[in-house]
């Protein structure tokens, strides 16, 4: 063969090496990556007119009366028979605010890098059905994803936004069969990538899918933040065929508190509801209830009040092609006392319209 042909034809240099160096193996047709991305744009009416722009106990829509990206990553991931990982980048105005409390503890930590890493992990199967993952990933807890168009609600329910959207440690997963699965987590904390103190935390998953229509999930959380929490959360889905879609979640959670050391507590619930009326419409429900009387994780309420609110929304979502979504959902809340900020005070009551246009490629 020609030396010309070779050059331009590059799997001969590469039947080469791999004939020459033991340890190197041809390349595949495919490439073992995926390459993939995601743009979530997004214009929000908040009826309360904050101050400032930014809107009060939310990751998503975090800006009133703007047009702005909500999300948007680039990933790189991988699915072998031993391997796996995936890289993702992110930007957007929910991650400016669900990475704002990320601790700056010593030079090298705080949210100005950890912000833009969505998902950083390598994992590699150790037995059968075990695999042991290590770096920054998606939290165990909750029903609803950090990626809007991963949710049958365009906006999270408080539990979501209130507890870890990520988590940064090492991951020990197992399924025992069909039906049952389980995590074990070593974590530096509370969504949290650098670490704030000196201390680790425990999380742990219990999973159980009895028929491809129901499942049900246990996750906790154990660790000590400002002073010792335990948390529970637990998932019910239910999808009876390709149109109806129920999805139930309810926490609660204890810490310790300053200066008695008497556990304070803090829960919630949420149930969604969602039909798809044709193969591109789709319409959602949701009805929720938020309760944190110690303002353990609500802690910027004015002048101390306390965070007890009910929630609820409809949504109506437009899919025209696979990965293109047009979403619209109004959305309400009516709290116990005036902690929703307005521009001339605070008030009870609030509610938003927000428009979301979004593809996954």
């Amino acid at each position: 063969m020609r030396t010309d042909s070779i050059l331009q034809n590059p799997r001969w240099l590469l039947a080469f090496f791999a004939g020459t160096i033991p340890f190197y193996a041809p390349a595949d047709d495919v490439s073992p990556v995926q390459w993939g991305g995601f743009v979530d744009t997004y214009f929000a009416y908040d009826f309360s007119r904050p101050r400032g722009f930014d809107r009060s106990y939310t990751t998503q829509p975090a800006r009133h009366h703007e047009m702005n990206v909500n999300l948007a990553f680039l990933e790189a991931k991988i699915n072998r028979e031993r391997t796996r990982g995936r890289l993702a980048i992110q930007a957007g105005t929910s991650v400016q605010a669900n990475y704002a409390g990320e601790p700056s503890n010593g030079s090298y930590s705080g949210p100005s890098l950890s912000r833009n890493v969505q998902e950083a992990f390598a994992g590699y199967r150790i037995a059968d059905k075990t695999w042991i993952d290590a770096g920054i990933f998606f939290s165990h807890i909750g029903a609803e994803s950090f990626i809007s168009s991963d949710n049958p609600t365009y906006t999270r329910s408080l539990v979501a936004d209130y507890s870890p959207y990520y988590q940064s440690g090492v991951r020990l997963s197992h399924s025992f069969d069909d039906r049952w699965s389980a995590q074990v987590q070593i974590l530096n904390g509370w969504q949290n990538i650098s670490e704030s103190n000196q201390n680790l935390a425990l999380g742990t998953q219990l999973s159980y899918a009895p028929n491809p229509e129901w499942k049900w999930t246990y996750n906790t959380f154990i660790g000590r933040e400002s002073s010792f929490r335990h948390f529970h959360d637990g998932v019910v889905s239910f999808q009876p065929n390709a149109t109806w879609t129920f999805l139930a979640q309810a926490d609660i959670g204890f810490q310790d508190q300053a200066p008695t050391g008497e556990a304070g507590h803090w829960k919630g619930a949420t149930l969604i509801v969602r039909k798809k009326l044709t193969a591109n419409l789709a319409i959602s429900a949701r009805g929720e209830r938020y309760e944190d009387g110690h303002r353990i994780l609500v802690t910027n309420t004015p002048n101390g009040r306390s965070f007890r609110v009910w929630g609820a929304s409809l949504g109506v979502d437009l899919e025209p092609e696979t990965g293109f979504l047009f979403r619209n959902e109004i959305r309400g809340f009516q709290a116990d006392d005036d902690v929703f900020p307005t521009r001339s005070g605070e008030r009870q009551n609030q509610a938003f319209f927000v428009t979301s246009v979004s593809y996954r490629f």
